[in-house]
């Protein structure tokens, strides 16, 4: 599909008001304490698999951790703080804890007088974001247009998506089961604007808003559920105005007036009378094709016929708008929550499904951490995430066309393996300084500027001005002396390694860019060396004897630094 269809907009709003919780639980059931600690501080430890474990950190500090040995078969309350206005207070809690009389923003002095037998874990907001991330990838699975609401909750646009999951009221029940099931405690609604989905996930879970009664869905609730400012909401209390209904009532320009425009914005939303767009974590893709399983298929062969298939109906769907692909992903959905995304660049639009299919394949088998279908993969989906439109050229006379294709299709095959930063074509620049006169960009995306790059002719019967290998930086070398005021050295040291001079063509005096330096670089006499040996070596002078080399403070002349730039074939 090349895009959604323009039906009314539905806002899935989806929180997980225990993550940090509900994280550190998973971790503790799949292995010690000591393990998660473990994990916490050494932070280059590999990170386990998404949802089946989360990410990099482990979330767990033993500094504020206490474990009481309860009786056998008796759970302990947990709880996750945070450092607040100086003292540590309860950042999130467990079902537990709640019936014990604890809540969030107790400190935790206060709560440990109110529950000794209690379990605490530092707070870790990088480990909880890294979860949120992947729980998002996952529900890729359901729409492209996912979006983060910080700290611990997600949009998901599920505009024209629903009826291929059974309806609203199925999606909702899928995600949520499955999330259960992984040990999360959520919380989802849909309504038609982000701000009312995610006012009635506050306070209930699994409703349905349609069109038109958002404000009726909303009005019961109180102003907290808004998520204002806590000001905001303390000074709507102190009004009266304990109820969004009751906010609702009063004149708008009122509101605005004591809470300011943005909270009255806020209410507006939330009552569905406007929206803002939601910001999706990954553009949408230009194209959309994918196959769902019935059953898990985890074998290469299957994979790749099924990756096969997809690239011809994704061919097919460019090709009826006359595009053809320049970036594809191939996102693979573990049935354990794990997703795996592999990315293929183009240099040219492609528009044959045998191309895709080997771009892929090479990138597959090139991969340092194997493609690793776990327990199977239940969707695979194959996206053109930046396309073009393809311009048609005369490809039965012109042999140039035929060998630039071939040389395109080259440079692919190569970057999908290789990567494509480290396939490189030169372009010249206008300038006379050596280590800039060419520029390294990427084969891909300049290949028909470099085959139209003009270079300086090489004068014939003469051997080059230019080194062919060329230092990225200047190495220093050892003059002992040298002709004045710009004659070469009779000898250098080079590497530890003294080299007689024999041979010398030069000097070539190039001057520094004065207008981008500042004044600050000096002139260089380049000269082309010949040692005794036959290795032929191009340095130079770095500053010149008059004007630029002047002597210090003490009236000594200041000795001039000399460098090898490059060798000679």
């Amino acid at each position: 599909m090349s895009a959604f269809s323009a039906n009314r907009r539905r806002i899935l709003s989806l929180w997980l008001p225990r993550l940090p919780i509900d994280r550190i639980k998973r971790q503790l059931t799949q292995g010690s304490v000591a393990r998660v600690e473990n994990n916490f501080h050494h932070a280059d430890a590999a990170p386990p698999l998404p949802l089946a474990g989360e990410g990099r950190g482990g979330g767990v500090s033993a500094s504020h951790t206490v474990r009481v040995s309860p009786r056998a078969g008796e759970a302990t309350p947990t709880v996750v703080v945070a450092k607040q206005n100086n003292a540590l207070q309860i950042y999130a809690l467990d079902d537990l804890a709640a019936r014990s009389g604890l809540e969030i923003g107790l400190p935790l002095a206060n709560a440990r007088a109110i529950c000794p037998e209690l379990t605490v874990f530092d707070a870790d907001p990088v480990a909880d974001a890294k979860t949120l991330g992947d729980i998002a990838d996952w529900c890729d699975r359901f729409t492209p247009l996912v979006a983060l609401d910080p700290p611990h909750g997600l949009y998901l646009d599920i505009t024209g998506c629903a009826h291929l999951f059974g309806g609203e009221r199925a999606l909702l029940q899928t995600l949520c089961g499955a999330l259960t099931r992984r040990g999360f405690v959520v919380s989802a609604d849909i309504a038609g604007t982000s701000i009312c989905a995610r006012t009635m996930t506050r306070h209930a879970s699994g409703k349905i808003i349609a069109d038109g009664e958002e404000a009726d869905a909303v009005g019961p609730l109180p102003v907290s559920a808004l998520g204002a400012d806590s000001a905001i909401t303390s000074g709507l209390r102190r009004a009266g105005l304990k109820t969004i209904g009751d906010v609702a009532a009063r004149g708008r320009h009122e509101i605005a007036a004591r809470f300011g425009a943005g909270f009255t914005t806020l209410l507006e939303h939330a009552l569905g009378q406007g929206d803002a767009p939601i910001s999706p974590r990954k553009p949408l893709p230009d194209y959309i094709v994918e196959k769902r399983f019935p059953e898990p298929v985890a074998t290469d062969t299957v994979i790749a016929i099924n990756l096969s298939a997809l690239a011809g109906m994704l061919v097919t769907a460019m090709d009826k708008q006359g595009k053809g692909a320049r970036r594809l992903e191939a996102s693979f959905f573990r049935t354990d929550g794990a997703v795996r995304t592999i990315t293929v660049d183009t240099g040219r639009p492609v528009t044959r499904p045998e191309v895709i299919d080997r771009l892929f394949r090479e990138r597959l088998d090139a991969l340092n951490d194997p493609l690793d279908p776990g327990f199977g993969f239940d969707l695979i989906r194959l996206s053109a995430s930046r396309t073009e439109i393809v311009v048609q050229q005369q490809r039965d006379l012109d042999a140039n066309v035929h060998d630039n294709d071939e040389l395109a299709a080259l440079i692919d095959r190569i970057a999908a393996r290789i990567g494509g930063k480290r396939v490189v074509v030169h372009l010249p620049q206008d300038t006379h300084i050596p280590e800039r006169a060419v520029l390294a960009v990427s084969a891909q995306h300049h290949l028909a500027a470099a085959t139209q790059a003009a270079w300086p002719d090489r004068i014939e019967s003469e051997p080059p001005l230019r080194p062919l290998r060329l230092f990225e930086r200047p190495e220093p070398i050892n003059v002992p002396f040298a002709s004045v005021p710009d004659g070469p050295p009779h000898q250098f040291t080079w590497r530890r390694v003294t080299h007689a001079v024999v041979r010398v063509e030069g000097p070539e005096r190039i001057a520094m860019e004065w207008w981008k330096q500042n004044g600050e670089a000096l002139t260089r006499d380049y000269f082309r060396i010949e040692d005794a040996e036959g290795l032929r070596f191009w340095i130079y002078r770095d500053g010149l004897y008059e004007g630029e080399l002047r002597s210090d403070e003490e009236g000594e002349p200041v000795l001039p630094k000399w460098f090898v730039h490059g060798l000679f074939a």
